[in-house]
């Protein structure tokens, strides 16, 4: 039998901005019903190259071929009217708007000319969900009011509305817990059953092997390699061809056992009513405490509580021994607590600023003479704690925005570094870093830690929770269902507590 013809065919696409070779000769092929991953380290091109395919840029040179024809993509609409869609790691549905209402945005359903708004958009919708097996999900329901999970769904659906052949997803699983991407797996399945192909992006190299049938890997705007087997090609070998050196997935070896001082954050019978049961904890200096969880299970809740970002319910939280005002993240700061947001560019990064603005903005009376403030002490402190945490570039006159997500994410840590807090709590950190740098994340914090800065760990990835952290505790429903040493727990038995567990007593 013949083989298949590809679906897509890109051919030495070129794209160039201002100071930066984005894409230089790329060839990318996917044929019909296969999930074809695209890997790369943030920089390597891979976001440049779906907005190629997606029509949202232009490419200098090269051609891409569809279903055997040569086609130009002029625009977004143009690539979907082909059949592409592309659902984005940022998921531009309006929240104000209904579930049927985003899905049928743009291409309204018609009749005798006129668009036809309530029960036919409704019921249209109401199939595209089914399809998808989320029937529980309301087309009059208000996007704003969902899940994240179930928000992608709604985009998926989005893209069916179409007559789609081949859908995008750039890192799908990235806010979502281990049922929500199992299901966003048997979603995959179920399309590419019906002939749909998925170009499929992530960081999490588990997923790739699990999920994925050939894969191509950028690096520096190249493809270092085409169509390799997903399922056979050991990681080793992906992480080489996507960093240009051996890189060891690992985590910094923990310190030995050790006489640690008395805790720097104690948290008493915290509380916010409807987000998370009482909880107790402490975390000491030198120590890296992490909560282990399902989303939705009070973890983020928990460190925004802590910060002062949301105003507990009862319970409270003291620094060095001394209580803090509930809901003041002024308080909190000022006693010597950081926060690196799950968010960091919508919550914690001054995108247009510069890095030196970046890392200064919570320190900035450090640098007042008199009511003037002192441009040179600025910068040079900001220098400082940037090659510290050895960010990249070291300029710290460059704009934050054009920095990798592990750099942006040093960055952030560089602002606490330098306001010289006592404890660090980190949500989700390496939330869209590429796997190079996350071990250099990882390494970061363990320095830090052993430095004598006590951290506390919020993520959704329970390796990186049992790998980097000395103690776990585990939540489920917003209770601490269980408390550990890290090195007594293993991912199964984590994932039993945070689905089947019972409050700890």
């Amino acid at each position: 039998m013949a083989p298949e013809p590809p679906l897509l065919t890109m051919s030495g696409i070129t794209k160039s901005f201002p100071g930066v070779r984005a894409l230089d000769g790329v060839d990318l092929e996917v044929l019909p019903g296969e999930v074809h991953c695209l890997l790369g380290q943030n920089g390597a091109g891979k976001s440049t190259l779906i907005k190629v395919l997606a029509g949202a840029h232009q490419p200098d040179d090269g051609t891409i071929g569809w279903r055997g024809e040569s086609v130009v993509l002029r625009s977004p609409i143009a690539a979907m009217r082909l059949g592409i869609a592309t659902i984005y790691q940022e998921l531009d549905l309006v929240e104000g708007l209904s579930v049927a209402e985003n899905v049928h945005l743009g291409h309204e359903p018609t009749a005798a000319g006129f668009v036809v708004r309530g029960k036919e958009a409704r019921t249209a919708t109401a199939a595209l969900l089914r399809r998808l097996g989320h029937p529980e999900i309301d087309p009059a329901r208000l996007v704003g009011d969902l899940s994240a999970a179930q928000q992608q769904i709604v985009s998926m659906a989005r893209a069916l509305s179409h007559d789609v052949r081949l859908i995008v997803m750039d890192e799908p699983s990235a806010a979502l817990d281990p049922d929500e991407v199992d299901n966003l797996f048997r979603i995959v399945d179920g399309l590419t059953a019906d002939g749909v192909a998925v170009v499929y992006i992530s960081h999490r190299l588990e997923e790739i092997r699990r999920i994925g049938d050939r894969v191509t890997v950028l690096k520096d705007g190249r493809a270092v390699a085409r169509n390799l087997p997903a399922k056979t090609t050991p990681t080793s070998e992906v992480v080489a061809l996507m960093t240009g050196r051996n890189v060891e997935y690992v985590f910094p070896a923990r310190p030995g056992h050790r006489d640690l001082p008395e805790p720097v954050l104690t948290v008493e019978g915290l509380t916010r009513r409807g987000e998370f049961a009482p909880l107790d904890l402490a975390v000491r200096p030198g120590e890296i405490v992490g909560l282990a969880g399902l989303v939705g299970s009070g973890r983020s809740e928990v460190l925004e509580t802590i910060y002062g970002a949301r105003k507990s319910t009862a319970g409270r939280v003291l620094v060095d021994g001394r209580p803090l005002r509930p809901g003041s993240v002024r308080a909190a700061v000022r006693a010597g607590l950081g926060l690196a947001p799950e968010e960091r560019k919508a919550q914690a990064l001054l995108m247009l600023e510069s890095v030196t603005n970046n890392v200064s903005v919570s320190s900035m009376s450090r640098f007042s003479r008199g009511g003037w403030l002192d441009r040179g002490a600025e910068r040079e402190a900001a220098r400082g704690a940037v090659r510290e945490l050895s960010l990249r570039p070291d300029d710290p006159a460059v704009p934050v925005r054009t920095l990798s997500g592990g750099n942006q994410q040093k960055a952030v840590l560089a602002r606490w570094l330098l306001r010289g807090c006592k404890v660090l709590l980190l949500d989700e950190p390496t939330r869209g870093v590429d796997v190079g740098a996350r071990a250099e994340l990882y390494a970061v914090v363990r320095r830090l830690a052993d430095e004598g800065l006590a951290v506390l760990l919020v993520s959704s990835e329970v390796p990186e929770v049992l790998g980097l952290a000395d103690r776990v505790l585990v939540l489920r429903e917003g209770r601490v269902v269980h408390t550990a040493p890290a090195a007594e727990l293993d991912e199964h038995r984590v994932l039993d507590l945070v689905m089947e567990g019972t409050p700890a007593s």
